[in-house]
């Protein structure tokens, strides 16, 4: 009686470590994949830093040849400044599924700000080959490609985490110990897809 009783005694405390050891592996797991989005989006946050400091000295080197574009010009400021707030609001909680919403959308709307002010600058032989204007726009082009980039590898770094933390048995402790789910940056329109036009020194 006594030799039963020590072995499911045995039994149970064996189980009960087989579940701890399963427990942190799932944990340990969650908290890796976590850590990778995150990482993931400061390589974004990097580059879309570096365009929005980029897009105010665009401006203001068109400013004087675009006198009359005033409202456009405007626009693209007032829309930049709204996608370097909502960046910041990420960078300070990667985790924050709304707040990447938000930057998502602002990334737009500044997209859409920047297409029709490039568009405009066709009018403007003298702009487009300005040679500071020609060397900031190289600069946008190269950092809307790296933005591309990084956002490729965020988003798969989100998939990966939001499919552990949804199937089972991952689910089970993802609830338990606050894995939230983790918002995709998404192309929200059709104009974003298509990239923003900032070629000059060709000429009129």
């Amino acid at each position: 009686m006594i030799n039963a009783l020590l072995i499911v005694i045995a039994l149970i405390a064996g189980l009960t470590l087989l579940m701890a050891i399963w427990g942190l592996s799932l944990y340990n797991g969650l908290v890796s994949l976590r850590n990778r989005y995150r990482n993931a989006f400061a390589q974004i946050d990097v580059q879309l830093k570096r365009r929005h400091d980029l897009i105010p000295n665009l401006i203001e080197t068109a400013k004087s040849y675009m006198s009359h574009e005033k409202g456009t010009l405007e626009a693209v400021i007032n829309a930049r400044n709204q996608a370097s707030a909502a960046r910041q609001a990420v960078h300070a909680n990667p985790g924050d599924a709304a707040a990447v919403q938000s930057l998502t959308q602002a990334e737009t709307g500044l997209t859409g700000a920047m297409t029709r002010f490039m568009a405009l600058t066709e009018a403007y032989p003298d702009l487009k080959t300005n040679t500071v204007m020609t060397q900031l726009s190289a600069e946008l082009a190269a950092t809307e490609d790296r933005i591309a980039y990084a956002r490729q590898g965020y988003n798969a770094a989100v998939t990966d985490y939001n499919n552990q933390r949804e199937m089972f048995p991952g689910s089970i402790l993802a609830t338990g110990f606050g894995f939230t789910p983790a918002q995709l940056f998404e192309v929200a329109t059709e104009a974003e897809r298509a990239p923003v036009k900032v070629q000059f020194g060709t000429g009129a």
